[in-house]
């Protein structure tokens, strides 16, 4: 009876706070909410413009384009909140914003968040989704979340490799009777792709671009391996040798020099977990192989460049960008079953 009374008082709802975007999902529904993790602000002031509005999407549209007057702020940075407070108005917003708060106005969330995560950053996301109008918060690793979101079946007896690549973190773990055989947390991700091609252009171009272009590059000509046909992306920027605006072309090949270093730094980190499992572990990753899942997943040719250096099979996940949200969905849908194994803010919950 107390169950019942409580699914209609409050409601369970899953939160992916990422580097780059927020999403929010509800169980058996799917995700009602996936905007930008930005936050605009009357320059000089902890005031949100539009009277705590404008954030998300709208803010987003002001990144780089912002009179002296208004900045544009990330809260979180490589996954973890690096603003408490504007990370708290901008949670508060886009709660309200889906309407899925429950008769009370509180709502138990599942959050995953990065195995590098101190536990200093652990309490802040506690905290700062209390203040914000959450009822009891449960703690999921981001590597879990995303192997349940990818179908993993990481409570059998056979190793599942899930790499999670997000925007300011990735996630590599493999899982074996639903336990971490072996995991690695890297403050890396697709948010240094784009600074990649930012120094790659600055020093081989002499063209300063901003991030949000070197993204728009990465998007349309980026690849980790060669491509039949080059393609080609104009590109402007300041010219650093005459100090005014120009226009450059740049190729697929351009880019793909510039991910030179951070791929080595994720091939280097995948062969490091692998190494750590018992070679029975590794024979089954001959067969199961590699799950690729996160925004920058979706680079173009990563899964082959994969499949070629570590000789296993690699695919990409069906909804690369939503796979650890939809996990933490799964897991809210289930929370009595997961609870335990939940770090949790309110135990007694």
């Amino acid at each position: 009876m107390w169950h019942r009374w409580r699914s209609w008082l409050n409601t369970d709802l899953a939160v992916d706070l990422g580097s780059s975007a927020v999403r929010i999902a509800v169980p058996r529904e799917g995700v009602v909410l996936d905007e930008p993790a930005v936050v605009a602000l009357h320059q000089g002031t902890r005031q949100v413009l539009g009277r705590g509005t404008a954030v998300g999407l709208l803010a987003r549209q002001m990144v780089g384009r912002t009179p002296d007057s208004i900045s544009a702020r990330a809260p979180i940075e490589r996954g973890v909140i690096a603003d408490y407070e504007l990370c708290e108005a901008m949670l508060r917003y886009f709660l309200r914003k889906t309407g899925r708060l429950g008769a009370m106005g509180r709502a138990r969330l599942v959050i995953p968040v990065p195995g590098l995560a101190t536990a200093v950053e652990r309490r802040a996301v506690f905290n700062s989704m209390e203040r914000a109008g959450a009822g009891p918060v449960y703690l999921l690793p981001t590597a879990k979340a995303a192997a349940i979101g990818c179908g993993l079946p990481i409570s059998e007896p056979l190793a599942s490799l899930i790499c999670h690549i997000g925007a300011g973190s990735t996630e590599i773990a493999v899982f074996s009777l639903s336990e971490v055989v072996a995991s690695e947390s890297l403050r890396f991700g697709g948010q240094d792709f784009d600074t990649a091609i930012v120094e790659h252009l600055r020093g081989v171009h002499s063209l300063k671009v901003g991030l949000a272009t070197a993204e728009q590059l990465k998007l349309r000509i980026g690849s980790a391996w060669p491509l039949d046909a080059e393609s080609s992306g104009e590109v402007s920027g300041l010219d650093l040798r005459s100090g005014v605006p120009r226009k450059g072309l740049v190729t697929t090949r351009d880019v793909q020099e510039a991910f030179r270093q951070p791929l080595n730094l994720l091939l280097r980190a995948i062969k490091r977990v692998i190494e750590q499992c018992h070679p029975e572990l590794v024979g089954d990753l001959a067969e199961t192989g590699l799950v690729l899942s996160g925004g920058a997943a979706c680079l173009t040719g990563l899964d082959l460049l994969l499949q070629e250096q570590l000789g296993i099979p690699v695919r990409r996940a069906d909804h690369p960008r939503h796979a650890s949200i939809l996990g933490a969905a799964i897991c809210a849908e289930h929370l009595r079953r997961f609870r335990d194994s939940l770090e949790s803010s309110d135990r007694a919950a």
